[in-house]
């Protein structure tokens, strides 16, 4: 006879079949449920003010997509950059812009200064990771041009040092970085800083996804209502 102490595999796992729709199990289940419903809860709610944070930015948000607009107009170009998984926001950036996923919508000059692999580990092994992207700006972009600099924290000296050189350069400076602002945020003659105010690096993420889409958008409204633009801006 087999007994509790040495039931074979086989017979265990019946045993514990047989107690699955038990009112013991039932209650076990819905309250593993709603703890995890609460997580959830917990989850969304660590969103909610950082994004309403942002919400209250948008004025910025749209001052900063209205003078994309004219620069664009003027026949200038986006070069967009960031280091980590920030690179890969700067190339999403990028083909957004160069080819709108939407039918319909004008496509417009992009370049991530984060897929030249060459270049970027080139001038980093001679002048080091804080200056990939400054010293790309100096041989790329023109005073029309557009910088879009994006840190997850706003202290990446690279990016710091690729939106100080095209403030110098003349071109419209646009920082999108996470936590208080940092280096980045308070740093002077930035024109446009949007801030996704979290500590949490997944949140900022989240955020800076949701905000440079509302960039790419709002820019092409302001095509669509040429009206609104600058006088002098050629629609």
């Amino acid at each position: 006879m087999t007994t509790a102490g040495n039931r074979v595999p086989g017979a265990r796992a019946a045993a514990a079949a047989g107690t699955a729709g038990t009112p013991a199990a039932a209650a076990s289940g819905t309250t593993a449920a709603v703890a995890a419903g609460g997580g959830v809860a917990d989850l969304i709610e660590r969103r909610a003010a950082p994004m309403r944070d942002f919400a209250d930015q948008a004025a910025a948000v749209a001052a900063a997509c209205h003078a994309m607009a004219i620069r664009f107009h003027q026949g200038g170009k986006l070069l967009v950059f960031g280091t980590g998984g920030s690179a890969t926001d700067a190339q999403h950036v990028a083909v957004e812009f160069v080819h709108p996923v939407i039918v319909g919508k004008r496509a417009l000059p992009a370049i991530s200064l984060t897929s030249d692999v060459a270049t970027v580990t080139g001038v980093a092994a001679q002048q080091g990771m804080a200056g990939i992207f400054a010293h790309q700006l100096r041989y790329l972009a023109e005073p029309a041009d557009i910088a879009l600099g994006i840190s997850a924290d706003g202290n990446c000296a690279g990016v710091l040092a690729g939106l100080l050189t095209a403030r110098d350069l003349g071109m419209l400076t646009i920082g999108l970085v996470g936590g208080d602002g940092g280096a980045i945020g308070a740093s002077p003659g930035l024109e446009h800083v949007l801030v996704a105010r979290s500590d949490d690096p997944r949140i900022v993420k989240e955020m800076h996804v949701t905000a440079y889409h509302v960039l790419w958008e709002l820019v092409h409204v302001f095509f669509e209502q040429p009206g609104i633009l600058a006088p002098g801006v050629v629609a």
